[in-house]
């Protein structure tokens, strides 16, 4: 900043202001100060900066998902960003894999970092108290408090199933990701209460969608075959997809699955779903983070965002 007011011919004050943005600058001066910042590719340091603003901030927030890949994961992950700009907050980001160990690993990094505030989407590991304003995105945490921003899954997957009842199934096979996950429990209760004692075969744990395939391939061929599957999340839809193709059934049996997923209106036949709001939930769980950040200390909350039955044909067969 001293080569900068040199170069410029102005205070460091002055200099200072411009960096800064205030808008107390006479126009010349804060031309200069701009002309010799370009001339000397000079940054602000944000480590020094924080340390002498008041509030400590480093204007930047974490957002630690399953996969930033994944469609869902992408556009929680989209909305926030699209939230913090607005505020001129930068977004790290990084993929937890479902691994407990990667998880504390880049919420300690971030820590470090001194990130002002946490979007998190648990692994279902018991969780340390954070050192900073954590909201959780998806599913709840376990051993620790917080907002929590999830969808409706028990009643949304009770949904889907009472429209599959609807159109005359009662055989209805279940593929669930794992039961770790709050998510795969409570769509398997939300499947369990609208089937009662009629509930189907059902599988958990299955990691992918050459699980979910090998899976839904052994319950079309069992004893009492489905004639309607539900799945618990878009891997499990796309290899129950794959089964009943790869059988000749996609025409006979029933599917609906939890999630949408692209292309899901293109196949053959269209897939029912129950549709998640991945932006909104992004959305809310930024508003959040950055209401605790400025100072809100009320009690944890949970904010539930609906889902959407979306009927294209696969599950009104």
């Amino acid at each position: 900043m001293n080569d900068v007011a040199r170069t410029a011919g102005v205070s460091l004050k002055t200099v200072s202001r411009v960096v800064n943005g205030e808008p107390t600058v006479a126009p010349d001066l804060a031309a200069r100060v701009h002309a010799a910042v370009e001339s000397l590719d000079y940054r602000p340091h944000l480590g020094a900066s924080m340390l002498r603003r008041n509030d400590k901030r480093t204007r930047t927030i974490g957002v630690l998902l399953d996969d930033v890949s994944h469609p869902f994961s992408a556009a929680v992950h989209r909305a926030v960003e699209d939230e913090a700009r607005a505020r001129g907050v930068h977004v790290l980001t990084g993929s937890l894999d479902h691994d407990p160990v990667r998880e504390r690993d880049l919420a300690a990094a971030f820590a470090e970092r001194q990130t002002d505030g946490l979007i998190l989407a648990p692994t279902g590991s018991n969780l340390e108290s954070p050192t900073m304003p954590v909201v959780y995105v998806d599913r709840p945490p376990t051993g620790a408090a917080g907002d929590t921003v999830v969808s409706t899954n028990v009643s949304g997957a009770a949904g889907a199933v009472r429209h599959l009842i609807a159109h005359g199934h009662r055989r209805i096979g279940f593929l669930g990701g794992d039961q770790h996950l709050s998510t795969a429990r409570d769509r398997h209760l939300g499947y369990q209460r609208a089937l009662g004692r009629r509930a189907g075969p059902a599988v958990h744990d299955l990691r992918d969608p050459t699980a979910a395939l090998a899976a839904a391939v052994a319950m079309l061929r069992g004893p009492g075959s489905p004639t309607a599957l539900f799945a618990d999340q878009s891997s499990m839809t796309i290899g129950a997809v794959r089964a009943l193709h790869r059988l000749g059934r996609q025409h006979e049996v029933a599917l609906i699955g939890f999630d949408d997923f692209p292309f899901a209106d293109l196949l053959d036949p269209p897939i029912t779903v129950v549709a998640q709001d991945p932006s909104r939930m992004g959305r809310t769980a930024a508003a959040a983070l950055f209401e605790r950040i400025e100072g809100y200390d009320g009690a944890p909350r949970e904010i539930r965002i609906p889902t959407t039955l979306i009927a294209r044909g696969s599950g009104e067969l």
